[in-house]
Order: structure tokens, then C-alpha cells, then sequence
């Protein structure tokens, strides 16, 4: 089984945990650091939780789905052919 990664790199959820520490009142500047810590925490746990891919598995899987169904189709017309020529016998 693959090796689940987050699809937000760890620049990103450093910058959001940043910009979430921005957002507190003046008065709470000591504790930033602190909740900038917690923030990133709570942010990387919840990600984790929900099980997303990356945008890269999800481009792969993308893919092999386009891949099968222009095959389907292929094999669809393919029945259809046949039986069009059974009807007509």
C-alpha cells in the first residue's frame, strides 16, 4: 500500500498555521509562537484524517479512468457490431 502524503506541502501549512497566529489580538502576541505550534498541529491532524491524495495520484487515477473508458467504449461498439450482425443473419 502507498504512503499516504498530504496534499498540502509543508510550506503551505506552515504559512496557513502563520496567517492563522496573525489573526490574534495584540493582547495574545506573547502566545503566538505558542499557538502557531498548536495551530500547525491541529491543521496536519485534521488533513490526516480526511484522507485526501495528492494532486499527482489524483492526475494518475484520472487517467487510467479516461483510459478505461475509451476502452468500454471500444468494447461497447464492438458488441454492438456483433449483434447487429447476428440480427442480420
Amino acid at each position: 500500500m502507498s504512503e499516504r502524503r498530504s496534499p498540502i506541502g509543508p510550506e503551505q501549512l506552515e504559512e496557513l498555521a502563520r496567517r492563522l497566529s496573525g489573526l490574534l489580538p495584540p493582547g495574545l502576541a506573547g502566545l503566538r509562537d505558542e499557538l502557531e505550534q498548536n495551530f500547525r498541529g491541529v491543521l496536519q491532524g485534521g488533513l490526516e484524517k480526511l484522507d485526501l491524495v495528492s494532486r499527482e495520484e489524483f492526475e494518475v487515477q484520472k487517467a487510467v479512468l479516461g483510459k478505461t473508458r475509451s476502452r468500454l467504449e471500444q468494447l461497447e461498439q464492438q458488441l454492438a457490431d456483433i449483434e447487429k450482425a447476428l440480427s442480420s443473419e
